[in-house]
C-alpha cells in the first residue's frame, strides 16, 4: 500500500480590503474580506519542500489589494472573477483558483436629514458573500459562482406553529400553535452561468427570501426554508440550487405566574444555545451535478 498526496490547496485568508472611492466630494466605501486559494501541481512542495511552483501567499495578498484599485470593485462577483482568472492565467503551476469574498455593509450617517458625504456607520452583522472558482484554459475554461448572504437575522412574532412531532420517553417540549420564529440565516445559491447582473440578482433574491419568510404561515422552519428556496428558483432561472443553514433561535415564554402576572405571549427569554440547526438544499430536478466548490 502506497502513500500519495490527496486534494490540496493553499492561499491567503481574510485579507481585509477597504476601498474608498474619492472621485467626488461624496465618497463611496466598499469593505471586503477576501480569501484566495490556489490548486494545481504542488506535490513537490509537500513531498520534498521544493517551492519552485509556489506563488507565495504574500504575493496573493498584494494582488488582492492592488486589484481593488486596478480593476475596481463593481460587484464582488466581478472582482473575484478578475482575481481568479489572473491567478490561473499568470501562474503556470496553478490549474484552478478559488476566491471567497464577504462584503460588510455601511450606510451614511444622517446630518440634518441628509446622508453625510464621508461619514458612515456599519449596518448589522449581515454580509453578502461569493465564492468564485476558475479553472482551465481556452475552450476548457470553467467558472463556478456560488453567492449568498451570511447572518441574515429574521424574526416573526406570530404566524408560526410547531406540533404533531414525534415524541418518546425523553420528550418535554410542549406543542404550540403560536410561537416566535427567528433565525440567523446563511443562504448560498449556485449559478449555472456567468452572464449575470450580479448586484440586481442579489438584491432580488434577498428580497424574495425576506418576503416569503414573512408571508408563509409556518408549521416548521423547514417548511419556510423550502418555500424561500422555491420562490428564488422560480424567479431566477440562472440559479440551479440554493442551500440554507438556519439556526432556530429559540424564544421561550417566561412564566410570570409566580408573581401573579399574566403573560399572553408577550414576554420571552431569548436562548442563544443550544439551538436547533436546520440545513437544506432546494434545487432544480435537472440541476447539474454538485460542484466541488460546495465541499472546499
Amino acid at each position: 500500500m502506497g502513500i500519495v498526496l490527496g486534494p490540496n490547496q493553499y492561499g491567503k485568508s481574510e485579507n481585509r480590503v477597504v476601498r474608498v472611492y474619492r472621485d467626488t466630494e461624496r465618497h463611496e466605501i466598499r469593505d471586503l474580506n477576501v480569501s484566495t486559494s490556489l490548486r494545481g501541481d504542488f506535490e513537490a512542495a509537500h513531498t520534498t519542500g521544493d517551492q519552485a511552483g509556489v506563488l507565495p501567499t504574500d504575493t496573493q495578498k498584494n494582488t488582492v489589494f492592488s486589484f481593488a484599485k486596478e480593476t475596481g470593485i463593481g460587484s464582488i462577483e466581478e472582482y473575484a472573477m478578475a482575481l481568479a482568472e489572473h491567478f490561473v492565467d499568470q501562474t503556470e503551476s496553478v490549474s484552478a483558483a478559488r476566491i471567497a469574498v464577504a462584503e460588510y455593509s455601511w450606510r451614511r450617517i444622517e446630518v440634518d436629514g441628509a446622508g453625510h458625504d464621508h461619514a458612515f456607520t456599519r449596518t448589522g452583522a449581515e454580509t453578502r458573500t461569493t465564492v468564485v472558482t476558475v479553472g482551465g484554459t481556452g475552450a476548457d475554461r470553467r467558472a463556478t459562482v456560488v453567492s449568498g448572504v451570511n447572518d441574515l437575522v429574521l424574526l416573526k412574532t406570530t404566524g408560526s406553529e410547531f406540533h404533531g412531532f414525534l415524541t418518546d420517553h425523553y420528550t418535554t417540549l410542549p406543542e404550540t400553535a403560536d410561537r416566535i420564529l427567528a433565525t440567523s440565516l446563511v443562504a448560498k445559491w449556485r449559478y449555472d452561468r456567468t452572464d449575470v447582473d450580479w448586484d440586481t440578482t442579489y438584491r432580488s433574491v434577498r428580497g424574495l427570501l425576506l418576503q416569503k419568510f414573512a408571508e408563509v404561515h409556518s408549521y416548521a422552519l423547514q417548511q419556510s426554508l423550502y418555500a424561500m428556496g422555491e420562490v428564488a428558483l422560480e424567479k431566477h432561472p440562472e440559479i440551479v440550487q440554493i442551500r440554507f443553514a438556519a439556526p432556530n433561535k429559540h424564544h421561550f415564554l417566561v412564566d410570570l405566574g409566580p408573581f401573579g402576572v399574566d403573560n399572553p405571549g408577550e414576554v420571552f427569554v431569548a436562548a442563544d444555545r443550544p439551538y436547533g440547526l436546520i440545513e437544506a438544499a432546494v434545487q432544480r430536478d435537472d440541476a447539474p451535478a454538485e460542484a466541488e466548490e460546495w465541499h472546499w
